[in-house]
């Protein structure tokens, strides 16, 4: 017997468990089914400890504000990532307010974001970023500094035993978060159950088979039980992490065609040192060594994971063919297909660097990987530290002509038809939930979508307006928001307040 329901979400993700909680919202008696192929809530990416918490809103992230070929900084994509995590903000506000989330310093805490530069070219570029980017509502509050002194007063634990003689420099903003999307998540699928949502864990979807009346039969298997079952949907929605590349595939769908993947892993130091975690409060982002990948951007990260500080240093890229962290040696070779193979082919030919990149990462031994930690930490020892592995990332390979191209953001992959739809990529990714969800709602829902509006602007005051164009609007959010969330901006001067 098949089973029967409105929509069906694959994965307990952040992203299916953001559009599930709007779905809720603006459409009650919609029924929602979701199934997460291992026994927990957020297992793979979204996990605190497999992603570095920044909330990517481009305050710190510096390969978001790229140097120009005059000199200068571009600082467009760094806005428009900040638009969209504003967007994610006032979602989890309003969803605070309307008892969709509990409390919010479970998931999100204030922490400075800090961008890092030694020497006298990189304070060049940091003074540069700074004078782009104060002028902007969005990063209003952002300080320039190249004091040796005030970077010691902020920055105690990465000034210990530094040699000022070489030029440094940060930028500061205030207003930067730590977001424990765990934690996010599991809030937010604990409203889903709360309000009649089918969530099946252990159960992995074998297959997605369309139907002649345009709808979906999802066959699904229990993991412990071997037991399958069908379930029909008039919508799906991917949201598995690295396995949606997979899935999409196996549902024909023609927009998938000439998409492939590129699997990366990670890895992290975890400070086991509670003195030194105590001595550092910021997420500190430096530049990616000259040749290597963004994804490599050394950053130095204050975590609050269930209500307790910790510290974190890297990313230590690594490589597998499995497309998640619990996934399979044989994930990458199964999504071969010819569409996408010489678009893989040619990404292995172009994108030499990275492959050089990966290859001095894993024969980097335990001591190589505490001395690149020295830039940030100068006197760092390795028994203050754990090697930890983090979550698997399948970056996109898009066809581009005859070849390819790999894209290190996020893409929505929806059918013509919009009956089905699943997100690729990984960064910026969780900290644009709310952007990328609506914007799977508009384009699969796009009747249902102009009656959705008046609740889609209680729910996001700025849908449709760019905030960094209307600055009454952006503080009018702003505040609302810190106010929802409980966050205040960490300056130094209310940390000496406190004190």
């Amino acid at each position: 017997m098949t089973e029967k329901t409105d929509v069906v979400l694959i994965g307990a993700g952040i992203m299916s468990a953001t559009l599930g909680a709007l779905l809720r919202q603006l459409q009650p008696d919609w029924s929602i089914t979701m199934f997460e192929r291992l026994d927990a809530a957020a297992p793979e990416s979204s996990d605190p400890w497999n992603n570095a918490g920044t909330g990517h809103s481009a305050l710190c992230e510096l390969n978001y504000t790229p140097r120009t070929a005059d000199g200068g900084v571009d600082v467009s994509k760094a806005v428009d990532i900040n638009e969209r995590f504003q967007v994610s903000r006032q979602f989890w506000s309003y969803a605070v307010e309307n008892g969709v989330l509990g409390t919010p310093s479970e998931f999100i805490n204030p922490i400075p974001h800090v961008s890092f530069t030694h020497g006298a070219d990189g304070a060049e570029y940091l003074r540069k970023r700074y004078e782009a980017l104060v002028r902007h509502p969005l990063f209003e509050g952002m300080e320039f500094i190249d004091s040796p002194e005030e970077f010691t007063r902020r920055l105690p634990l990465m000034a210990k035993g530094r040699d000022f003689s070489e030029p440094v420099a940060l930028n500061w903003s205030a207003k930067g978060t730590d977001i424990n999307f765990g934690a996010l998540t599991k809030q937010l699928l604990a409203y889903l159950g709360r309000s009649g949502v089918d969530i099946g864990f252990g159960t992995e979807v074998r297959n997605l088979s369309k139907q002649s009346d345009g709808s979906w039969d999802v066959k699904v298997r229990n993991t412990r039980t071997g037991s399958t079952r069908r379930v029909n949907a008039k919508f799906v929605f991917v949201g598995a992490g690295g396995y949606a590349l997979p899935l999409l595939q196996k549902a024909g769908i023609s927009e998938i065609a000439g998409f492939a993947g590129f699997p990366v892993s990670g890895q992290f130091l975890r400070c086991t040192n509670r003195e030194l975690i105590t001595r550092h409060e910021a997420k500190v982002y430096g530049m990616a060594a000259v040749g290597a990948p963004p994804m490599s951007v050394p950053h130095l990260d204050t975590r609050v994971i269930d209500g307790k500080r910790g510290l974190l240093f890297g990313p230590y890229a690594g490589w597998t063919p499995k497309f998640l962290k619990d996934g399979k040696y044989a994930d990458l070779f199964k999504s071969i297909r010819p569409g996408n193979l010489t678009p893989m082919l040619g990404v292995g030919v172009t994108e030499l660097g990275l492959v050089k990149y990966l290859v001095s990462e894993l024969l980097k031994s335990p001591a190589g990987k505490v001395n690149a930690m020295e830039e940030f930490i100068p006197r760092a020892d390795g028994h203050d530290w754990e090697l930890i592995t983090a979550g698997q990332r399948v970056q996109i390979i898009r066809r581009k002509g005859v070849g390819g191209v790999l894209e290190l953001g996020t893409a929505v992959i929806t059918a013509s038809d919009g009956s089905i739809a699943g997100l690729l990529g990984a960064s910026p990714g969780a900290s644009t939930c709310v952007s990328a969800m609506l914007d799977v709602l508009q384009r699969c829902f796009p009747r249902e979508y102009s009656d959705w509006t008046p609740q889609l602007k209680a729910m996001v005051p700025s849908l449709g307006v760019k905030l960094s164009e209307n600055q009454a609007l952006y503080h009018e959010v702003w505040d609302w928001s810190n106010k929802a969330l409980g966050l205040t901006e960490n300056t130094p001067e209310a940390e000496l307040a406190q004190s």
